[in-house]
């Protein structure tokens, strides 16, 4: 998995983002932890996963790229809502995938 460098953390998660990103890049059971992730068709902004899910046998590998970390579905929402106004009042659009990609490359 690949993190955006300005990554989103859930407020109950704040203490805890780096323990989480360590159980996630060992492939831990993670209980009630959202990813806000890039999907992967670039038609749509982003998507939320349940980590859990990657560690199935038979579930696709792909790379993600985590943009959020969030506990429980409705904390992932909250951080959606925070990310689409953020993109909304810099740029007046709503295209959140460029405006992240944007962020990444800028440093």
């Amino acid at each position: 998995m690949k993190y955006y460098k300005h990554l989103y953390v859930g407020e109950s998660l704040k203490k805890k983002k780096k323990k989480i990103i360590s159980k996630l890049d060992r492939g831990k059971f993670q209980l009630d932890i959202f990813l806000l992730v890039f999907p992967e068709t670039e038609n749509n902004q982003l998507e939320i996963v349940n980590p859990n899910l990657l560690l199935q046998k038979n579930y696709p590998r792909r790379e993600y790229f985590v943009v959020g970390l969030a506990e429980g579905f409705d904390e992932a929402l909250e951080i959606l809502e925070e990310i689409a106004k953020n993109v909304y009042n810099e740029t007046r659009g709503a295209d959140i995938r460029s405006y992240i990609l944007n962020k990444e490359q800028e440093g």
